[in-house]
């Protein structure tokens, strides 16, 4: 099969929502219709005692929530599918953004329930600077929700996107019956069933055929038929091409807990989603087609298998065919790297291949080589862009809990944090370390993964820290004068660049005013 074709055959999609949308239940329905489970796991479930796929590291399993983002591929109908599953809750939104840069796609679930929630506005926004094409899920119709009509409206205002259903729903909650497929004209009706596909599917050409009434009763139908002229009558035809700019949201309902639904927009979604898309570098757009391989790490995640404390980079790749064991250039490196164990993945579950295609998603084993954000290429020196950084807003101090223990608690640290799930600031007075996040929550997950994958213990105690400012100057006396000067201050992050730890926004001005030669970054992207 050429490049061309290989590109033409793959969607490389998000799967984004806010905590509770049912995100992780819809992926897990995905991966069953695709053929690559036999049975669904349950997020939250006392009858369901199998495990969700992409919810699979054990704080995800006792919580209940994503905390890292899952890669997971699967075809489906001779279409090469990579899913990944992001985490909702928005303590974990830096791990979200990064997977957004290496994506094509995004699907977005909404409850029809709660509608249109904060995080999801926030993970709209992040589509919309890269004018990335999203469908709309609407989830939970076997729950009494709102009205479509309604939600529709919501959406179009609160994430400012034109919308056009797709399907549509019949009846909702006790009283939901499936949903009627607007792209292709088609019903199809499901019977419940929260693990296993149901055998029972109806189809017809059209809402008029009398068998409607029979299925569904007369009532409903004539909803249907009601609902169905109204929406045609409304909305303009559906364009493939304002999708595809993100200008449209196609709009599907269904109950991913009960399989309802999601036929109706996987089927769609592999005739309308893009094919792998081109990336931006420092210099130049680096087209999918291009002969020479190309591709950026955007995730970083060590103990991925317990057994045998491995650290795996995950490589979106861009251009070209990646090939293991051929050497590549590493942008940022002294040296070229050649990788032997190369990965495709079901989330934690792993599978060995030889070679992988633009839109593919990789697992590189890494001894500590790769970053977040590094560029590997078939010779060529670019730098792909849009990796994003944030400035920590809560800052806890690492109190070691058994001086036994200090190796490995100072491995696990220099781990995760090289995940990105947060940043690690050594003061230079006292070597005291400081780590700093942008949600509470991310310090209950570093405290519990230090435990049970290093055997560490910590704890963490509140500092009074308004901002950590990357510091640096042209004139090297003047900065050398401002860390000795303000060194009960400074701290060096884990690439030992120079951070300037300020107590509050009042005085982090004046320090800026009283020192115009030193220059004051907010992200470490310098």
């Amino acid at each position: 099969m050429s490049l061309t074709d290989q590109i033409k055959k793959r969607r490389t999609f998000a799967i984004i929502a806010h905590p509770d949308a049912g995100k992780t239940t819809l992926t897990e329905k995905l991966l069953l219709f695709g053929g690559a489970i036999q049975t669904a796991g349950a997020v939250k479930s006392n009858k369901i005692d199998t495990a969700t796929k992409s919810d699979w590291m054990a704080i995800e399993k006792q919580r209940g929530i994503s905390v890292a983002t899952s890669v997971m591929g699967f075809e489906y109908k001779d279409i090469k599918i990579n899913l990944l599953d992001t985490p909702g809750h928005q303590d974990f939104a830096e791990d979200t953004y990064r997977t957004l840069t290496a994506v094509d796609s995004v699907i977005m679930v909404i409850d029809c329930v709660k509608g249109v929630e904060i995080q999801t506005e926030k993970l709209m926004e992040v589509c919309r600077m890269r004018n990335t094409p999203v469908i709309c899920f609407i989830n939970k119709l076997d729950r009494e929700g709102r009205d479509p009509y309604e939600l529709i409206e919501e959406v179009e205002q609160k994430l400012n996107i034109q919308c056009r259903p797709l399907s549509w729903p019949i009846g909702m909650g006790k009283t939901f019956k499936g949903v009627y497929n607007l792209f292709d004209h088609k019903l199809n009706l499901f019977t419940p069933s929260q693990r296993k596909l149901s055998d029972v599917r109806q189809e017809f050409e059209n809402v008029d055929d009398p068998k409607l009434d029979e299925l569904i009763g007369k009532n409903y139908a004539e909803q249907l038929r009601e609902d169905v002229e109204l929406i045609e009558g409304v909305y303009p035809d559906f364009d493939p091409t304002e999708y595809l700019e993100g200008k449209v949201a196609p709009v599907f309902f269904g109950s991913a807990v009960n399989n309802f639904g999601i036929n109706e927009m996987l089927d769609t979604f592999i005739k309308i989603a893009p094919a792998p898309k081109s990336r931006r570098t420092e210099d130049r757009e680096v087209m999918p087609d291009e002969k020479k391989f190309s591709g950026f790490v955007f995730k970083i995640h060590a103990n991925m298998d317990p057994n045998h404390r491995n650290r795996i980079a995950f490589l979106r790749i861009c251009s070209g065919t990646f090939e293991r064991n051929k050497p590549y250039n590493h942008v940022r490196g002294p040296k070229p790297l050649r990788f032997s164990n190369v990965t495709q993945f079901m989330a934690q579950d792993k599978e060995m291949i030889d070679e992988a295609f633009p839109g593919d998603i990789v697992g590189l084993y890494d001894t500590g080589n790769l970053k977040i954000g590094d560029t590997l290429t078939d010779g060529e020196n670019m730098q792909f862009v849009g990796i994003p950084s944030f400035s920590p807003e809560i800052f806890r101090e690492v109190v070691n809990k058994d001086a036994m223990k200090t190796k490995q608690l100072e491995k696990g640290l220099q781990q995760l944090m090289e995940e990105g799930v947060a940043q690690l600031f050594t003061f230079d007075m006292g070597s005291r370390k400081v780590v700093g996040t942008v949600g509470q929550l991310q310090f209950e997950v570093i405290q519990f993964r230090l435990k049970n994958e290093y055997n560490a213990t910590v704890e963490f105690h509140p500092m009074n820290l308004y901002k950590a400012c990357w510091i640096t100057s042209k004139d090297k006396k003047q900065l050398d004068e401002f860390v000795r000067s303000k060194n009960r201050h400074i701290a060096h992050d884990k690439d030992g660049k120079l951070v300037f730890m300020a107590e509050s926004k009042a005085w982090l001005q004046m320090v800026m005013d009283n020192y115009p030669e030193i220059e004051f970054h907010f992200t470490s992207d310098i």
